[in-house]
């Protein structure tokens, strides 16, 4: 996941091969609630791991369900209902700005008892709840609000246990604010059903209609068959009860789908099968693959069968389309971004629920879709996109993502425009909330409209230049190569491998496929940290054995320049600049005194224990300048185009500080 404070997404061409998602959010959150509730166990596979899920597992933990991860795996979890038990209490629950959670976890809890008290982040304090507070207060529930009327945090107090409910009435809810009312009532209200019928009846339009749809059909799974009387009136049988059916797989979200077809419908015709979606089909239980409809009539070509879903570019420019979103309210933020590659205005109607999201999407997508060059007019409920003209309408621009995970991820679509821009995401990390390998999953299936940007720290020996490079790359969010690891690298794989160090053919096939990564200042071979290994003098004598081997050389280079991938990569060396990647839109030649990187040196072995001369480190590393600059091969020097960085007099932040300047100079917003 990055953590990152921006990440600079490259302008993209393609997407092409295969994807899996992660679970539903809308899914994973109510079955396990369900499963808490439950008499028995329930094993829940292919769960969303995400800050939603998270919170919600623990708050299942502190009422005193059993939770266990299966085997270690973040996407399988072993649930221990309550069968009728009282939940522990009192407890505090922190549930993030996951409303999948506050909405549902405040019913169930008011009508199961004890004491507790549920909060969130600031944003989730912003979100109204006012509606389900006064259904459950009618009830009977004793729920106070600790802040500002209608909104969390809330108290629910009820010490001496179940509340006596009023359920000689229908249970009465709006339904024009959000759907998670009634869905919070539905999943709670079997729970008083076992002795009497409970009716609840939904006041005004119910809006996000797929969302009850999906939870009807997981209260039916867990035993409870809820009689739904057109939209406005449901029944819930007398004598329900929750019942574990064992084994629950969870789909994948369909609204995390609408990115990656929203990304073929954008993508070049590039030949072969587009982009296929694994673990979704046009059969899911969710509202949002409705999102196929809508994104079939803007022109894209989604075909699909049971688990898996195709997508790739149909008619272009695509279709203006003028829509009513109520069935599909988050997959429609992808549509106002595909709005923006359109033959004409694109009119969203009917998605008021946006102002309530995790922030107010309306007001967020028009002021971020006009830094890109659109004309947006924006109302109580709908938006109206007016696309930038062609290529010259299109302006970079570095997208704000208010904590919401869809601005984020809508914003890396922007990054397919015509004219070959970057698109900045800013807080990138946020997509944690229902899917924290977004970009990771994009990136590996996505092909760059340009070359992968490359920053290149090159320098002599004990300038920092590795130091310096790891932090850059870490602040990016890009891939790190440590050049003068690759040797040594392939001199450690091939004494593991038992190849003779004079077989120049042999060497050359496995420096071609070194399984390598660097990651957090650490090398790994072959899914084996090998850090330790490949400071070793027998390591290093073997790679001054192989080094001159011109096949092994030539190897080496493809290997690195095939370092190269989205979204980035920082490379450190001695000829990154000017031999490897000699287009790189930013070099750097990092440079300091003998004398300080002889100190440098010196503390570094101090700290080892190992006992060194100055004055003798500082002439080795000048006598280490010489050869290095007058090697035949690749030899030490800055490229043409270099800036140089003379590091005496700074620290490691300072340095990193510089090239970050370095590098925003040289991008377009």
């Amino acid at each position: 996941m990055f953590t990152t404070e921006f990440l600079d997404v490259p302008a993209l061409r393609a997407v092409q091969g295969r994807v899996r998602l992660p679970g539903s959010k809308s899914i994973s959150n109510r079955v396990l609630l369900l499963a808490a509730l439950s008499e028995g166990a329930t094993r829940v596979r292919g769960l969303l791991d995400s800050d939603d899920t998270r919170v919600m597992l623990q708050a299942l933990a502190q009422m005193g369900c059993g939770v266990r991860r299966a085997d270690g795996r973040a996407d399988e979890v072993l649930i221990e209902g309550l069968g009728g038990r009282a939940p522990a209490s009192p407890t505090r629950l922190f549930l993030g700005n996951a409303g999948t959670a506050m909405r549902p976890l405040t019913a169930a809890l008011a009508l199961l008892g004890g004491e507790h008290e549920l909060s969130g982040v600031a944003r989730m304090h912003e979100r109204p709840i006012g509606d389900l507070v006064a259904a459950l207060r009618r009830l009977g529930c004793r729920i106070e609000e600790l802040g500002q009327p209608g909104f969390p945090p809330l108290r629910i107090a009820e010490a001496a246990g179940v509340p006596p409910l009023a359920l000689d009435a229908p249970v009465r809810v709006r339904g024009d604010v959000s759907s998670q009312f009634l869905t919070a009532l539905l999943l709670a209200l079997p729970l008083a059903a076992r002795e009497r019928e409970v009716t609840v009846q939904v006041e005004g339009e119910l809006i996000s209609r797929p969302y009850i749809h999906i939870t009807l059909a997981l209260l039916e799974r867990f035993g409870v068959a809820v009689q739904r009387q057109g939209w406005e009136r449901f029944v819930i049988p007398e004598g329900s009860r929750y019942q574990s059916p064992g084994e629950v797989l969870v789909e994948a979200d369909a609204s995390s789908a609408s990115y990656f077809i929203a990304a073929g419908a954008l993508s070049a015709p590039e030949g072969g099968e587009g982009l296929v979606i694994e673990g979704l089909g046009l059969d899911a239980v969710q509202g949002d693959i409705r999102f196929v409809e809508a994104a079939r009539l803007m022109g894209a070509d989604v075909q699909g069968g049971s688990g898996w879903l195709r997508a790739r570019r149909g008619a272009w420019p695509l279709k203006a389309v003028d829509l009513d979103c109520n069935h599909i309210p988050d997959a429609a933020m992808t549509l106002a971004m595909m709005a923006l590659y359109a033959d004409g205005p694109s009119t969203l109607r009917n998605i008021a629920s946006w102002r309530v999201k995790e922030t107010d999407r309306i007001a967020a997508m028009t002021a971020e879709l006009r830094k890109l060059g659109a004309a947006v007019e924006e109302g109580a409920d709908f938006i109206r996109i007016t696309p930038p003209a062609l290529a010259g309408g299109w302006r970079a621009a570095s997208i704000c993502t208010y904590d919401d995970h869809r601005m984020a991820m809508c914003a890396s679509l922007a990054a397919f425009n015509p004219a070959a821009l970057p698109v900045r995401v800013q807080d990138p990390k946020c997509v944690a909330k229902t899917f924290p390998d977004y970009f990771e999953t994009l990136f590996a299936a996505a092909r760059p409209a340009r070359a992968v940007p490359v920053i290149c720290i090159d320098g002599p020996t004990a300038s920092g230049k590795g130091t310096l490079a790891a932090a850059l790359a870490a602040r990016l969010g890009w891939h790190y190569l440590d050049s003068g690891a690759l040797y040594r690298a392939t001199a450690l794989a091939a004494r593991q491998a038992g190849v003779a160090l004079d077989d120049e053919a042999a060497l050359a096939r496995l420096a071609a496929a070194l399984p390598l990564r660097f990651e957090a200042g650490r090398v790994w071979l072959d899914g084996r940290d090998v850090s330790e290994a490949l400071r070793s003098e027998q390591t290093g004598m073997d790679a001054s054995a192989l080094a001159p081997l011109p096949a092994v050389r030539a190897a080496l280079l493809n290997l690195q320049r095939g370092m190269a991938r989205l979204p980035g990569l920082v490379a450190d060396g001695r000829d990154m600049g000017t031999v490897v990647f000699a287009d790189a839109p930013l070099k750097v030649f990092l440079t300091a005194s003998a004398e300080t990187r002889a100190e440098r040196r010196y503390k570094q072995l101090a700290a080892k224990g190992i006992s060194a001369n100055i004055a003798r480190l500082r002439d080795d590393l000048q006598a280490r300048d010489a050869r290095d600059a007058s090697r035949a091969a690749a030899p030490l020097k800055a490229a043409q185009d270099a800036l140089a960085l003379d590091n005496s007099c700074l620290s490691i932040e300072q340095s990193v500080q510089q090239v970050l300047d370095w590098w925003q100079d040289r991008q377009p917003f």
